[in-house]
């Protein structure tokens, strides 16, 4: 996030298609978190870097076309992808008849809920396209979904900005600290089995002499 944030800053005038394009590259399956570039364009709007209802507008158009453009893949290209990379990595014949089953008997809760769901929300998309799932459905209820999320993510980080920003830098002050401290536990479990082992091996080899 420090990353997009600072990109905004430094470069103003591309906020709002860097947000728009990230967003879209979520959709495409990019591993970018979606949560995080939105977060990161609600503290561009608190900065004062852009406005927070473009902003808004333009994060919907990102998510929006990003999950159409995979649909659209599944439906033109959907079973000679399916073996070819990175779509092998993600689906196969047990998925698509799981998600062929859900939208038969719930597609409309499926594809609104996919939206939540960020590790297999673009896998479900391009499985709707495959089976020809109307697109009109998926834009009813994906975009209804997207017109919860995004702007609740967006308009809530620019709203509470301040406080956020507050418990932004005191994470970064205290990482190192944390950072130490697991460190320091995890060479204690590692000191004390190292111990018990030693212990347990003397008492052993002092067993074995008194034998003999």
């Amino acid at each position: 996030m420090d990353i997009i944030i600072d990109f905004l800053i430094d470069h103003p005038e591309l906020a709002y298609p860097s947000v728009f394009f990230i967003l879209l590259g979520c959709g495409m399956g990019v591993p970018i978190p979606e949560d995080i570039t939105l977060f990161a364009a609600g503290l561009a709007s608190y900065y004062g870097i852009c406005d927070v209802w473009t902003m808004i507008g333009v994060a919907l158009a990102g998510v929006l076309i990003g999950d159409s453009f995979i649909f659209w893949l599944g439906r033109k290209f959907g079973r000679r992808l399916m073996n070819k990379r990175p779509f092998r990595y993600f689906l196969d014949e047990t998925k698509i008849e799981a998600i062929k089953k859900r939208l038969h008997n719930h597609g409309g809760k499926l594809l609104f809920s996919a939206r939540f769901m960020p590790g297999l929300r673009s896998t479900i998309f391009f499985s709707s396209g495959m089976l020809h799932f109307p697109y009109r459905k998926l834009l009813m209820y994906d975009g209804g979904a997207a017109l919860i999320s995004v702007p609740a993510i967006v308009f809530s980080v620019f709203y509470f900005g301040d406080i956020l920003e507050k418990v932004i830098h005191w994470i970064k002050k205290v990482e190192g600290g944390i950072v130490g401290a697991i460190v320091l536990v995890i060479a204690f479990i590692v000191f004390r089995w190292w111990w018990k082992k030693r212990k347990a091996a003397a008492r052993t080899k002092e067993e074995v002499a008194n034998e003999l």
